[in-house]
């Protein structure tokens, strides 16, 4: 009987602790574009703006106004933060020097890339699966299409989602990331 009850709170102990939940986007690690592996812990304190992109979608144009936005606001610490991903239509099928090479010569982008994630299904990378179920004034659930939005605070946690229609350069978003700059 002892063994049955010891059992029993071991397996309550170890349930609590799977059942922990995730504070901030800063606890996740990924691959940059370039192979190493990187904590996004080394963003900590500046505002992020995490989009899922592809190269051959057509809102790809947006890295345009993506790099703008980096551009405009990278002093005032905002980073964003490209996350290429296949998982609509096969719109990203490049590796990741593809990739590289691709949004380099197309739109200058100096914004950091990583490796290419999966964004949704049974493989998503953890970092998707928080950002898609992190509580937020917006919405939350699948991601629906390549090039959408994830701003995040200084503190780490999700402030707002955009769909991929929402343009990077449109009013909402830059009052968003104006607001979290300044808080």
């Amino acid at each position: 009987m002892k063994t049955a009850g010891l059992l029993i709170i071991l397996l309550t102990m170890s349930l609590h602790t799977a059942d922990t939940t995730t504070d901030s986007v800063y606890e996740f690690k990924t691959t940059n574009i370039d192979g190493e592996e990187t904590s996004l812990n080394k963003y900590e304190g500046k505002v992020l703006l995490i989009v899922n992109t592809a190269s051959e979608c057509g809102y790809t144009p947006q890295y345009e106004g993506l790099q703008a936005l980096y551009e405009k606001y990278s002093d005032d610490d905002l980073v964003v933060l490209g996350f290429p991903a296949n998982n609509f239509g096969g719109q990203e099928p490049g590796t990741d020097e593809e990739i590289k090479q691709f949004c380099k010569v197309n739109y200058d982008v100096s914004f950091p890339m990583f490796s290419k994630v999966s964004v949704k299904g049974d493989d998503q990378h953890p970092l998707f699966s928080y950002l898609t179920t992190a509580d937020n004034p917006d919405f939350t659930g699948e991601i629906k299409w390549n090039f959408e939005k994830f701003l995040v605070d200084k503190n780490g946690k999700l402030v707002h989602r955009y769909r991929s229609d929402v343009k990077p350069q449109r009013d909402e978003i830059l009052r968003a990331i104006e607001k979290e700059l300044n808080s």
